[in-house]
């Protein structure tokens, strides 16, 4: 099968060629000896943000197909914190009707309330920075682009309640619906300035044709980060000075940003931001801070040369491998960022994404697998 509509992910043969065979077979056997209404509890094995309305909506779905109803009772609310092994939420209904789906419902859930979690933990260490999500063309097709950007405005919008800016919107069309927004947000790729030949010359043509726009420029392509990023603040002075434009960061980790060296990113951080240098840190917040690509070195050093030239209403995008840990990284070391553009909420670790449904309820009587008898605990409670 080729891309699946939202009409086939609730059709009775779609959902026979995806979900596991045993749970066919399940179905089968039920359908024979004689349904039973049962629960299932539906955790994940580590913290996550709850985000299970992609699921929920699908399971509506699915029981207005089957002319059937299915009861949640939902114990973590979207946006809410829930620790390793706990209960998301209950689903109860009939066996037979739901035997066959828990393969599916599962891949709509875990993977989702991680990223939401990953979405909140940046937010969360960065606070007064703006995000953009960027998962799309990270993401295997375009279902799971829907998941992730879900997650992430679902863990956003947890931040956002704890005083975080959190994420604005996102890059594309489809999933802007997620952020409160009716399109996606973006100026540039690099290959548009390969195609212009100028960093300067890209900006003028985007000028051109979306007038009306703010101006966010990359000025990486060249390695002159410094040096082309000023060239398009005189160019486009007016805007520069009405804080309508940006430069942004996406130098890659193979070279540093224009002008420094391992000497000159510590000299930056020493005049900058000193306490983030001063104490013991590991190779990876070592790189966030002072090596390669976009580190807290390079956005303080193009904030002095924007400074510098009069320019310091002009703001910094920064992209480029930003998740949980060096954002954490970046907030320690006061970079002076304004918009982060980044789809690393997306789970590195899949294998944390797994979440696990395990039925606890058949007919009302409680019976679980031993070893599971903690997702008794909950719904016992009075």
């Amino acid at each position: 099968m080729d891309t699946l509509s939202a009409q086939d992910l609730v059709q009775a043969e779609t959902i026979a060629a995806y979900t596991d065979t045993y749970f066919n077979k399940t179905k089968a056997i039920v359908s024979r000896f004689g349904d039973k209404t049962v629960t299932y509890a539906v955790f994940l094995r580590r913290p996550v943000i709850s985000a299970p309305k992609l699921m929920l909506d699908w399971l509506e779905e699915v029981a207005v197909a089957r002319d059937t109803t299915f009861q949640f009772e939902i114990l973590h609310e979207e946006g809410e914190w829930v620790g390793a092994g706990e209960p998301l939420l209950y689903i109860t209904g009939s066996y037979v009707h739901l035997s066959d789906l828990e393969t599916l419902l599962l891949q709509k859930l875990g993977s989702v309330c991680v990223a939401a979690h990953h979405a909140y933990q940046m937010c969360i260490g960065l606070p007064h920075v703006t995000f953009l999500a960027m998962e799309a063309r990270h993401c295997a097709g375009t279902e799971m682009q829907s998941m992730m950007a879900y997650g992430a405005a679902v863990g956003s919008r947890a931040a956002q309640r704890e005083g975080a800016k959190g994420f604005v919107g996102n890059a594309n069309d489809a999933t802007a619906h997620f952020f409160g927004a009716t399109r996606g947000l973006g100026t540039m790729p690099h290959a548009l300035i390969g195609y212009a030949g100028s960093t300067v010359r890209a900006a003028e043509m985007y000028h051109e044709t979306f007038p009306d726009d703010n101006l966010t420029v990359l000025v990486d392509y060249f390695g002159r980060e410094i040096t082309d990023g000023l060239a398009v603040c005189r160019r486009f002075a007016g805007l520069a000075a009405a804080g309508k434009m940006s430069v942004r960061l996406d130098t890659h980790g193979g070279r540093f940003l224009e002008g420094l060296d391992p000497a000159e990113s510590y000299a930056v951080l020493e005049r900058r931001s000193p306490g983030a240098i001063r104490r013991y840190r590991s190779d990876a917040e070592l790189r966030h801070l002072v090596g390669t690509g976009v580190s807290a070195a390079a956005i303080w050093r193009m904030r002095e040369a924007l400074d510098e030239a009069g320019f310091d209403k002009v703001k910094i995008v920064a992209s480029s491998g930003f998740g949980v840990d060096k954002c954490r990284v970046m907030a320690d070391a006061h970079a002076p960022i304004d918009v982060v553009g980044t789809g690393s909420f997306i789970p590195d670790h899949w294998h944390e994404t797994y979440a696990t449904a395990d039925i606890i309820a058949y007919d009302g009587e409680a019976r679980v697998k031993l070893g599971r008898e903690f997702l008794l605990q909950r719904r016992q409670q009075p």
